[in-house]
């Protein structure tokens, strides 16, 4: 049995997100995959059943890293609108900073391999958050609609302002991310 090696497996981490970037999921055979981490294919299934694995695998470690850039200092004790601000500035920085990692989760998200996902699995990564969303919800401080409704109005506008081909005439600086945030916050709250 092959022992399996960090540097491996970021490679091959690497070398998923950008091809699939470039050519799509389809496209992206284990051959090239393994081509682009200038590994063997064969050990690709030291760390990956298929295909498919290496694909769930890379999505779920992108959201870790995402939830543990936006969990960072997490303080639920903090007023629920600070709390958001602060969720929310952070989520702008990770997506803006790692547009990649980003543009890969959106494929995956909109390609059958989503279903391939255990919700829950990446849900608890953001627990905290997710309970602080509730106790607005309890204390009337948000507003009471399906929880995909209230991410859409918080998390796409950091979708569009943080791609640059989709928000080409806008300068961001702290005062157009305050304001975007202010708008986010006004769509949900009560």
């Amino acid at each position: 049995m092959r022992v399996k090696d960090d540097v491996k497996q970021e490679a091959l981490f690497q070398a998923t997100v950008k091809l699939v970037n470039e050519i799509g999921f389809a496209s992206s055979s284990v051959a090239k995959i393994a081509r682009q981490a200038n590994i063997s294919p064969a050990t690709i299934y030291v760390y990956y059943k298929n295909k498919e694995d290496l694909l769930v695998s890379t999505y779920i470690q992108i959201k870790r890293q995402l939830s543990a850039a936006v969990m960072q200092d997490f303080d639920a004790a903090l007023p629920i609108p600070d709390i958001l601000k602060d969720v929310w500035l952070k989520m702008f920085d990770y997506i803006s900073s790692n547009s990649g990692y980003f543009q890969f989760t959106e494929q995956f998200a909109n390609s059958p391999y989503s279903d391939l996902i255990d919700k829950q699995e990446v849900e608890k990564y953001f627990e905290p958050l997710i309970q602080v969303i509730q106790r607005g919800i309890e204390q009337k401080i948000i507003k009471d609609v399906n929880f995909d409704i209230l991410t859409a109005f918080m998390v796409y506008p950091i979708m569009i302002l943080s791609n640059p081909r989709l928000c080409q005439h806008i300068e961001l600086n702290a005062e157009t991310i305050e304001t975007a945030f202010g708008l986010a916050w006004d769509a949900i709250k009560r």
